[in-house]
């Protein structure tokens, strides 16, 4: 079974679109290979380095309300999916971002902003991690000799289709 969880890559900021997941000028690559170098590639916050250490080794993202909004392009959970990112915790996901999500394999979990406001307090430990039970209902976070561990929500079907690698795999088993 897969796992869920490793480093975190902090992304501090609402509304984070499709464009800047995954550029629209890559989307006529043909593999989803292909997009793996491009990651995150016009995503502009302080700091941010799209082509740094952080972000090659992130395999969780966190980040705030509205993630993946913009364009329905599968696109952008495929760079994620290419890069070995398992997971995105956030406050909410654009709808159609989330459910491609899902059907990748991947989780998309929504946290209240309290509990993200924890989680971000992590942000400057480049040691923390993130391990997620999608059976449980559970992440924990590892950071500065502590844990803390927070329950989140995500639907049967969804969870099902995370638990055996999205859709195809989901429907393989299935039918």
């Amino acid at each position: 079974m897969k796992t869920f969880g490793g480093p975190i890559l902090f992304l501090d900021r609402s509304d984070i679109n499709t464009d800047e997941i995954i550029p629209a000028k890559y989307l006529t690559e043909i593999t989803k290979e292909d997009l793996k170098p491009y990651i995150l590639e016009d995503l502009k916050l302080p700091g941010f380095d799209p082509k740094g250490e952080k972000t090659r080794n992130a395999r969780v993202i966190v980040s705030r309300a509205n993630f993946g909004c913009g364009s329905s392009r599968e696109h952008a959970p495929w760079v994620f999916e290419v890069n070995g990112i398992t997971a995105v915790i956030a406050e909410s996901f654009a709808r159609i971002f989330r459910q491609n999500m899902f059907n990748c394999g991947m989780a998309a979990i929504e946290l209240p902003p309290a509990d993200l406001d924890l989680i971000f307090t992590h942000a400057n430990d480049d040691t923390v991690t993130m391990d997620i039970d999608i059976e449980a209902q559970a992440l924990t976070v590892s950071g500065g000799g502590k844990q803390k561990t927070f329950p989140f929500e995500i639907s049967p079907f969804d969870k099902a289709l995370v638990l055996a690698g999205g859709w195809v795999d989901y429907a393989d088993q299935k039918y």
